[in-house]
């Protein structure tokens, strides 16, 4: 099914960061494959290719095609010609890890993009880290992958050098969320359903914790299984709540079900998300129940971003039948960012990386720390914990069918 990028799109690029390649394989002659003439550099791909998340996997990996095909026709690194290898981990985190180890297995791999999944990436964090092997993810969002699990306490320690990523985090996603309902919409009663994955539950509970600080009340919690499809127990529960809305930890395949069947049980009440909700399946699963909901997403619109018309263009040019959804953007960056790495290590070794794969990986993970340009996402770099330094975010409502933009702007923390 063919998408509505134009709607669905939360970044953008530069001209000059139009510029990425992707992964392949080294060339027998270059002992190694060093920078040298026909050096082939393979960058991995994670994302639930198949299954009820591939509208949003697909994107991801068309986007980081894009980028690598760019590359190559620009020489973005002299000498070095860059393969995508994309791997399809369901959305599962046993799947991710097996992907994991199956990169690192290949040492023409010198970094990998992906994945999706928060609860996927932390299955895959140690895998990479073992081997020096660098991962930028253009989706996860739980701020424990770079922060630790006492992250809330203000105890951050970084669990893996290894690990970055392009999109902000839940941290500020929910209570960015929480602060515009609140203060702008006016609501102050909330029924609270999460998943229980890495990535629903923790983000239902920082929206939580901040719309009771700023005075709210959450009159209802409860907890879905994200295969189911029947809801109709807690839509009942919702409806005598007397929430003003639900927010909803989790992504599209339960939450439009669960919104859709909110509304039926007589709560005409708007079902509010992450960016997990932010995509036209949420759309084309609730149908004219989605009406009214709110998705908040990382980045700018489209709209306030005028770098995204060349990566749209492009990407509408290079054919592909699917939308880049709403990591497109974010995927190609993170290819990108590893690009950049491997240009510095090649310029900073005379020309060539390496010619042992271990040293190049170590070498291409330590530059990524000092990767700066501007991308499809704005300003792409880096802090101490290999998060993303652009805090921007948006929220959304579904207005006619589609998602229009609400709300841009910088969490006020």
């Amino acid at each position: 099914m063919r998408h509505r990028s134009l709607l669905i799109l939360t970044t953008a690029v530069t001209a000059g960061a139009l510029t990425l390649s992707a992964c392949g394989s080294r060339d027998d002659d270059s002992e190694g494959g060093g920078g040298g003439d026909g050096t082939t550099v393979v960058i991995g791909l994670d994302a639930p290719l198949t299954g009820d998340l591939s509208a949003l996997g697909i994107g991801i990996q068309n986007s980081a095609e894009l980028a690598v095909k760019t590359a190559n026709e620009n020489e973005e690194v002299k000498g070095v010609t860059f393969e995508l290898e994309p791997l399809d981990d369901v959305a599962q985190a046993q799947q991710g890890q097996q992907n994991a180890t199956k990169l690192v297995g290949n040492e023409d791999v010198m970094g990998v993009v992906g994945p999706l999944n928060s609860d996927v990436g932390q299955s895959m964090q140690k895998v990479f880290a073992d081997a020096d092997l660098v991962q930028v993810s253009p989706a996860n969002t739980n701020p424990a992958l770079t922060q630790g699990e006492e992250w809330q306490s203000g105890e951050k320690t970084r669990p893996f050098d290894t690990y970055f990523r392009v999109s902000t985090t839940d941290a500020i996603q929910g209570p960015y969320a929480a602060q515009y309902l609140y203060n702008e919409q006016k609501l102050k009663k909330v029924f609270v359903i999460d998943d229980k994955k890495t990535y629903g539950a923790g983000l239902a509970g920082t929206f939580a914790d901040e719309f009771e600080k700023l005075g709210g009340k959450v009159v209802g919690t409860d907890h879905v299984n994200p295969d189911d499809k029947d809801f109709a127990a807690i839509a009942t529960k919702v409806k005598n709540s007397g929430a003003e809305f639900v927010y909803y930890g989790g992504e599209y395949p339960a939450g439009a079900p669960l919104a859709a069947q909110v509304k039926k049980a007589g709560a005409k009440i708007p079902t509010v998300g992450g960016d997990a909700l932010f995509s036209a399946e949420y759309v084309a699963l609730a149908k004219e129940n989605a009406e009214g909901d709110m998705a908040s997403s990382v980045g700018a619109p489209l709209t306030e971003l005028d770098t995204a018309k060349e990566f749209i263009k492009n990407y509408e040019a290079a054919g592909y039948e699917d939308a880049f959804e709403a990591y497109g953007g974010y995927s190609y960056d993170s290819a990108w960012a590893i690009i950049q790495a491997v240009k510095t290590v090649v310029e900073d070794n005379d020309g060539e990386l390496p010619g042992d794969a271990d040293e190049a990986r170590k070498a291409i993970t330590e530059a990524m720390n000092d990767v700066s340009f501007e991308g499809v996402t704005g300003s792409v770099g880096f802090d101490e914990f290999g998060d993303t330094t652009n805090k921007q975010l948006s929220l959304y409502q579904v207005k006619d069918g589609e998602h229009v933009p609400l709300t841009s702007g910088e969490f006020e923390g």
